[in-house]
């Protein structure tokens, strides 16, 4: 899945910043009390997704459990410039996406990353400043995103998982990078040589305890891990999203007021959720509700993906595997044994299936040739966007 960035503006190219920072934020809020609660608030930017989306939409879930569209964004805007490099502008794309699952007894979750060039049917939307978007039948994921906004990334995921989402979560360069340093870093194992030059992450394989500037390069490693896509940077992702969670929860934040307001100020101003969410109070509740969830208690994996007889640059969720995910998740059950079994215990290891029938949504007219298939890198090297 190289990238093809011919047609791709520079300012375009940027993070898959894989955070479940949700988890490690509403943790936090939990202790924030009556800190400068009304200034907390104000940082938090709402979206009314429901208001946007209307009642063409899965069922709302029942029974306890729910569905929360996490996305990471890669504006290179105000301070997120200087963090991620590259040109500043307002254009964003949702880089990283995680749909996590939490289930009816709110014991479990399970987290699926979705590669951001899966071609998915992205359905009709309508842009944040009303302009109407069509239909495209085969289209990259997080292209919704940068289309339609938040409301068309989440219309896009209910289509493709025939769940509700029944809340939505952003973060941006700033929000990651604030988290880590706020709880005094993280510690990471990888079991590959990191070096990485447009990143500047230089790593051995084994643990290390990374900062924010590093944790942000850490998860936008991609070009020299696994085939160079996204899949093996998902599996760098997911070391970091359970260090994270594992770090907040030996912290005992809540008994430090100043560190917490220090770190729910910067936190708040970064985060952009749907309307519902958008308060402490409702972010407080939320992390009640998942309190017994820790790393353990996360099942984690990537949307079984092949490529893309169309194009090799890109993939398509693999059948009937996929499928069967979703179905799982929809009906509160574990992530499928069948699914368990294909992730790589090594990024290195990250790769496609063999090119594989695209769904109806994604037309396919050209094979892939063997040598560009057998042309992808396959040990961690280096290369970040």
């Amino acid at each position: 899945m190289a990238e093809n960035t011919e047609h791709r503006p520079p300012r375009r190219r940027g993070l898959r910043i894989a955070l479940f920072t949700l988890a490690g934020l509403v943790l936090v809020g939990a202790g924030l009390g009556g800190i400068a609660y009304w200034k907390l608030n104000g940082n938090i930017h709402g979206v009314d997704i429901s208001g946007q989306l209307g009642t063409a939409r899965p069922p709302a879930s029942t029974g306890g459990a729910f569905n929360v569209l996490v996305l990471g964004s890669d504006s290179r805007s105000g301070a997120n410039g200087s963090l991620a490099g590259g040109e500043t502008g307002d254009t964003a794309r949702s880089d990283t996406a995680m749909v996590v699952h939490v289930n009816q007894a709110h014991t479990a979750a399970s987290v699926v990353s979705i590669p951001r060039d899966t071609l998915v049917s992205r359905p009709a939307c309508t842009a944040p400043d009303g302009k109407q978007v069509a239909a495209a039948r085969s289209a990259m994921f997080n292209s919704a995103y940068e289309v339609g906004g938040p409301a068309c990334a989440v219309k896009t995921a209910e289509q493709l998982t025939g769940m509700r989402m029944d809340h939505f979560v952003e973060v941006d360069f700033t929000g990651f990078a604030a988290l880590i340093d706020a709880i005094g870093g993280v510690d990471v194992t990888t079991t590959v040589a990191i070096d990485d030059k447009d990143s500047g992450l230089h790593l051995d394989p084994g643990t290390h305890h990374l900062g924010g500037a590093q944790a942000l390069a850490f998860v936008r490693t991609r070009h020299g891990v696994g085939d160079g896509s996204d899949l093996g940077r998902i599996e760098l992702q997911k070391e970091m999203v359970k260090a994270m969670l594992g770090q907040i929860g030996s912290l005992g934040l809540t008994s430090n007021p100043v560190a917490m307001w220090k770190l729910g100020d910067r936190l708040t101003s970064s985060l952009t959720t749907d309307s519902d969410l958008a308060s402490v109070n409702s972010l407080v509740g939320m992390a009640q509700t998942i309190k017994k969830i820790g790393p353990d208690q996360l099942t984690m994996v990537t949307l079984p993906v092949a490529y893309a007889v169309s194009d090799p640059n890109r993939v398509v969720p693999k059948t009937p595997d996929a499928q069967q995910l979703w179905t799982a998740l929809r009906t509160d059950q574990a992530v499928p044994p069948q699914v368990l079994q294909q992730q790589p215990a090594n990024p290195a290891m990250a790769s496609p299936s063999a090119p594989g029938s695209a769904p109806a949504s994604a037309s396919a007219s050209v094979s892939v040739p063997a040598t560009a298939r057998a042309s992808r890198p396959a040990v961690a090297g280096g290369g970040a966007e």
